[in-house]
């Protein structure tokens, strides 16, 4: 009928409008953005005309700072998005916030990765702790963020120690039992090349069975580990978080849980973390949490993205995912494949 006719003829123009503004941001190198193959996403984030505000070659990857009128300003490490100044609260504040609030009073933590400083920034609002090694393999990221980013002042803090080195050779020698919580903000294990190939990236070292093992000997006898999971939206993604909840769970932690977390900034929109205790039902209760989260306020150290109702409410997940990673009923394939079988 002509309604639908109409409708067809909105959607293809729809289509085609689209296709044509990724063709024309694309060619005009004013976007910064990334196409996951695995599903046939592409999503980015256009620039303004002077960017690059920085751009030059570490001896690991390539550090780029763009700007946007919408994000303000961009870090960018081997052409991914790693944070935006707008939304960079909703990784960071949960990333830290989360196991911090899961431990009753955490003194001494360690933060693998995270580069920007914005973690380290976050734990150190607690007043409980006393000492913050932080380890980063590449230290032009860390000079970068001093010049470019607000939180960049984090390791001006006497409690803080900076380590430039490898993040599984630190823990491998971390004294057993020291930290109490400690934080892994890494970045991805695999990438996938042109042809839709993965291949190892250099952290994939930080997931494997023995690191973890190193985080958990290294961790206190109530201690509690965090560390990043990437989305559930893509399948290999997801399949990896149940693998590395599995391995957490055989080396001796009594919980490993998937958080999710909403930032637009990353494709499709949705990261996740694996929030991990020694002893399951350990910490403060909800209106402890409260109260601390109280305290922070009145310090002038509030968050912007994190409450303390996420430590209940950051767990609840699709029911497709929570019986993906949780369930006894195994389900392999696409989203849709899983969601057909329930």
């Amino acid at each position: 009928d002509d309604t639908t006719t109409t409708t067809t003829a909105a959607t293809t123009t729809t289509t085609t409008r689209a296709n044509q503004l990724i063709q024309n941001t694309r060619s005009s190198n004013k976007v910064v953005g990334e196409f996951l193959d695995e599903i046939g996403f592409y999503q980015s984030i256009t620039v303004t005309e002077d960017s690059p505000i920085y751009q030059a070659r570490s001896k690991y990857q390539d550090i780029e700072v763009h700007t946007s009128h919408h994000y303000g300003k961009i870090l960018v490490l081997d052409g991914v998005t790693q944070l935006t100044e707008r939304d960079a609260d909703a990784y960071n504040e949960m990333m830290a916030h989360m196991p911090m609030m899961e431990h009753m009073e955490p003194k001494r933590v360690l933060v693998i990765g995270g580069g920007d400083g914005y973690v380290v920034s976050e734990v150190l609002k607690h007043p409980s702790v006393e000492h913050v090694d932080h380890v980063e393999l590449d230290e032009d990221v860390i000079k970068v963020c001093q010049t470019h980013f607000s939180w960049g002042k984090a390791w001006d803090d006497p409690r803080v120690t900076l380590h430039v080195t490898d993040g599984a050779a630190f823990a491998r020698n971390a004294p057993k039992g020291y930290y109490d919580v400690i934080i892994q903000d890494s970045s991805d294990p695999f990438g996938w090349d042109e042809d839709g190939n993965e291949f190892e990236l250099p952290s994939a070292v930080l997931y494997t069975k023995e690191h973890l093992e190193n985080l958990y000997q290294a961790l206190s006898s109530d201690g509690v580990l965090n560390f990043q999971t990437d989305t559930y939206n893509l399948p290999h993604d997801l399949e990896d978080a149940k693998e590395w909840r599995e391995k957490l769970l055989e080396i001796g932690f009594e919980s490993s849980r998937y958080g999710s977390l909403s930032i637009s900034s990353y494709p499709t929109g949705q990261f996740g973390f694996l929030l991990c205790k020694k002893i399951n039902g350990s910490g403060p209760n909800l209106a402890e949490v409260e109260r601390r989260f109280d305290d922070m306020v009145e310090r002038g150290l509030s968050t912007t993205y994190y409450q303390p109702k996420f430590q209940e409410g950051a767990f609840l997940l699709p029911l497709w995912v929570d019986k993906y990673l949780y369930g006894t009923h195994e389900q392999k394939g696409s989203k849709l494949n899983m969601k057909n079988e329930l």
